[in-house]
């Protein structure tokens, strides 16, 4: 799939809002909380113009019951997709518009992507620098595949930086 990366839209955190809404719908009582991640939840920040919603939910297995009910609606049913105990749904087809994240409550990936999001929403220096190192990237590379590759190695160092931002703030 080719890379799209745009602007911040100020109608993402909209989007994000009424597809929570009706997911909450579907899923009902399984829902804890949904929450906005990845870059299109950090005003400012350049994007893929994709929302990164993360549904976490008490008991991942029963996800799956939803998987039909998912696919009729027109959701690629997508798994695990490489992450162990987390069901990935991505609306949208080729212009995909959402991506829904489920973990259990007890994930560890649950931490580690809320707190790389706040860091880039305090920290909007560094939100520009990872702006611009993923404008460059698209210069570079064409597809979401190479991209994402390429962006992997930075965006693990940044997320080292905000877990150690998150436990200093937290030791205070």
């Amino acid at each position: 799939m080719k890379v799209r990366l745009t602007d911040y839209d100020e109608n993402w955190p909209e989007m994000f809002k009424a597809e929570a809404e009706f997911l909450e719908t579907i899923f009902s009582d399984e829902i804890i909380r949904f929450e906005h991640f990845g870059s299109t939840s950090v005003k400012g920040m350049k994007a893929k113009p994709v929302i990164d919603m993360m549904c976490i939910v008490k008991d991942i297995e029963k996800v799956d019951s939803f998987n039909g009910h998912m696919d009729s609606l027109g959701y690629d049913v997508a798994g695990e997709w490489g992450i162990v105990d987390r069901r990935l749904f991505r609306k949208g087809g080729e212009n995909r518009t959402h991506h829904i994240h489920f973990y259990q409550f007890d994930h560890p990936e649950i931490e580690r992507h809320l707190v790389f999001r706040d860091y880039l929403r305090v920290h909007p220096q560094e939100a520009n620098r990872y702006s611009c190192f993923k404008e460059d990237l698209t210069k570079r590379y064409d597809t979401t595949r190479e991209y994402s590759r390429a962006k992997k190695k930075f965006v693990s160092d940044m997320e080292q930086k905000a877990l150690r931002w998150h436990k200093d703030i937290n030791s205070e």
